[in-house]
């Protein structure tokens, strides 16, 4: 096949014609879909060519420039402010150390109890009453939903089944003060450890700093996953001659994968990732990579080998030369090959044809869930959708909201305006200044003799044949108007803060002026950056967060044979937009808090264990490492109480306690409330105070004799 790279300049020029194109059923109709997909993307595909330029600096050929400018400067403000932007994403999300994603039961959780206590008197009774009537009486809490029975009724204690499973435990909170467990939060703390180790082991936060990236600048970044995979455990044991050796093993695990946004081209028509009727991923590989997919699961071997006697039949788009910073418009992908992965309905017949066995239990015009790889007509693969509850693995997280389109804006776009005018006054004065710096010459030829050269050079000879001395040659000055095209550069850029809600200040301008120049000023102008960025924030959590931690649990639920049932009713529930307000604020209101509740009066309203967690977490500090949760703290307190020595324990002399002392002493610090007695015996009988010791005027008095002030 001959290479073609496609120069579109309107949306009808991708109208080619393409040998695909007439690919017959299930390819055929991929092809179709990712052509569609890519004519309604067109227009957005410009806006992302202009924002990268405008972030590398680099003039495209629509520029126009007057036929006197000789600058081509170019201001990188957008790169500028994309990557502060990028970077306070990062730290408000990353800073901490655990992923921004926290699991917690519901309010109301369902098949498992909030409370669980162990068994009272009064429960034994209850339990007792209970046997002895088995048909009980309404109202006494044993009845059974619509079609249930007493075996099969939920296991309220959801983690802690197999640990109190003969223990004498009751469903409720305490009444007595006895032991208490929470059986709903146990199951969401352990689900939310497993997520956590998943997310660290596949390394997803270096995928997803990709992603945001793309987003800041693009306005739109693709996260793609979970999908299987298997990873290399590195394992050191002993083997049967006691010898150390390395066993290494494989296990399944969740995958993430950022997906370029070049190479994502989802319906045309959805608004969100969940009206997608499908979504393709455009593969790049070479031939080795082609040939390995002989050993993935459920690919089509025949279907490959032939795909590599086609021979490779990747072809450049029109935008891949500006992405790659190439200039020659060289084919360097003619080695390369296609490979179209598709996630979404299709007829029932294109799955018939490939041999999908569910298609022929399912009517003719029936669609079903598929996930299928083509590359030069073939089908490499071709399976119902594995995912369970069914859904399309891709995450689009917008920068900015662009309510009728799926792809977001981003700083670049939104600052478009500005990084023009900004470079258009930063170029006009700098060939003015080439002007002003310099003397323009006035020669009366006429006065010079014939032929000379008129360069003109220090030391530089002019003859003259006729005239007055200094009036042949005139040096003239060009006024200097560069003041006034960079104040209007600055205002420019003060355009641009204010079309990206990104104060320069936030990265690093000094020399601030006007309001920021006072404290409170600053803080309010930190305050206006903070809400901007509060919006993105919440974006990230609502498109990428949430769905991310609810797909890692059902992957969790459908693949990972090692993860205990989980029931609890739990619920995902991200934390960006709480790490938005700044650390330093957000830990002094907690101090506050704290201080407030320790009132023992309000002490009951708060969640105390909560408080301290949070406290925690606002100054970087995992929580799990250092705050104990309800059943750990009433152990170490026991052991407090037993390690307190006797005078702190309030234990008296004579074993009573500090009320059952003398009534001399006060209940509150043993302070006397009465007069002692100065005999010098104290009530354990050592010797304190003066005693008997004499007084001025007595015998035996050693001291000087008071003076008469008369």
């Amino acid at each position: 096949m001959e290479d073609q790279v496609i120069q579109p300049e309107s949306d009808e020029a991708i109208d080619v014609v393409n040998p695909d194109e007439y690919m017959p059923g299930l390819a055929g109709y991929i092809r179709g879909k990712f052509d569609e997909s890519e004519k309604g993307r067109f227009s957005h595909e410009q806006r992302w060519l202009q924002a990268y330029k405008n972030f590398r600096g680099i003039y495209d050929s629509t520029t126009q420039y007057r036929n006197s400018e000789k600058s081509k400067v170019f201001i990188k403000i957008t790169k500028t402010k994309v990557l502060a932007a990028y970077g306070q994403i990062v730290d408000i999300l990353f800073a901490n150390k655990k992923f921004p994603i926290v699991v917690e039961p519901t309010p109301v959780p369902e098949g498992v109890a909030e409370f669980a206590h162990m068994k009272t008197p009064v429960d034994q009774m209850f339990e007792q009453t209970e046997s002895a009537d088995p048909f009980g009486f309404e109202g006494d809490g044993r009845e059974l939903p619509p079609g249930a029975t007493e075996t099969n009724q939920p296991d309220y204690l959801g983690a802690y089944a197999k640990d109190f499973r003969n223990a004498p435990v009751s469903e409720g909170p305490s009444r007595l003060g006895e032991p208490q467990i929470s059986p709903a939060q146990k199951s969401a703390l352990m689900c939310e450890k497993q997520i956590h180790d998943q997310l660290l082991d596949t390394n997803a936060t270096t995928i997803i700093r990709k992603a945001l990236f793309e987003a800041s600048m693009l306005g739109t970044g693709i996260v793609k996953g979970p999908l299987n995979m298997y990873k290399r455990v590195h394992k050191w044991g002993r083997n049967e001659q006691g010898e150390r050796e390395y066993q290494p093993y494989e296990k399944i695990a969740p995958r993430l994968e950022h997906v370029p946004i070049w190479d994502f081209h989802p319906d045309p028509s959805a608004t969100t990732m969940e009206d997608c009727e499908y979504a393709i991923q455009r593969h790049r590989m070479n031939r080795q990579q082609v040939r390995a997919l002989l050993n993935m699961p459920h690919f089509n071997a025949d279907s490959i080998r032939i795909v590599l006697e086609q021979g490779p039949n990747y072809e450049d788009k029109y935008y891949e030369d500006t992405i790659r910073d190439d200039e020659t418009q060289a084919n360097y992908q003619e080695n390369r090959y296609e490979v179209l992965e598709y996630w979404g309905v299709v007829d029932a017949k294109f799955a018939r044809e490939v041999g999908i066995e569910e298609a022929n239990n399912v009517d003719e015009n029936s669609q079903l869930q598929i996930n299928a790889w083509i590359c030069n007509g073939q089908v490499l693969r071709c399976v119902l959708n594995p995912l369970t509850p069914v859904r399309i693995p891709f995450f689009a997280i917008p920068y900015e909201i662009n309510p009728y389109q799926l792809w977001g804006v981003g700083i670049a776009e939104n600052m478009e305006d500005a990084q023009l005018l900004m470079n258009g006054h930063v170029r006009m004065a700098i060939d003015n200044l080439a002007l002003a710096g310099n003397l323009v010459f006035d020669v009366d030829e006429a006065s010079l003799v014939p032929g000379q050269n008129m360069d003109i050079f220090p030391g530089k000879i002019f003859r003259r044949q006729s005239g007055v001395t200094g009036t042949a040659i005139n040096g003239l000055k060009f006024p200097n108007t560069a003041g006034e095209n960079l104040q209007m550069y600055q205002i420019s850029r003060q355009l641009a803060d204010e079309e990206t809600g990104m104060p320069s200040i936030m990265h690093g301008q000094t020399g601030v002026s006007g309001t920021g120049r006072t404290a409170a000023g600053l803080s309010m102008l930190m305050g206006g950056a903070n809400l901007s960025m509060k919006t993105v924030i919440k974006n990230i959590d609502d498109y990428l967060l949430k769905p991310l931690g609810e797909s890692y649990f059902q992957w969790n639920m459908q693949f990972n044979e090692d993860m205990d049932d989980v029931k609890g009713d739990l619920e995902i529930k991200p934390r960006g937009v709480a790490a938005v307000m700044q650390k330093e604020v957000r830990s002094q209101r907690l101090i506050g808090l704290l201080q407030t509740v320790s009132n023992p009066m309000l002490a009951p309203f708060i969640k105390i264990p909560n408080l301290i967690r949070e406290l925690a977490i606002s100054q970087d500090i995992d929580p799990d490492s250092l705050v104990n949760n309800v059943n750990e703290a009433q152990i170490y307190a026991e052991m407090l109480k037993g390690m307190m020595p006797d005078a702190q324990q309030g234990t008296g002399p004579n074993g009573g306690t500090a009320s059952q002392q003398s009534p001399d002493m006060a209940g509150s610090g043993g302070v006397p409330q009465q007069s002692q007695d100065n005999s010098g015996a104290s009530t354990d009988g050592s010797t304190i105070g003066i005693g008997d010791a004499a007084v001025a005027g007595e015998a035996g008095f050693t001291g000087n004799p008071p003076q008469n002030e008369n």
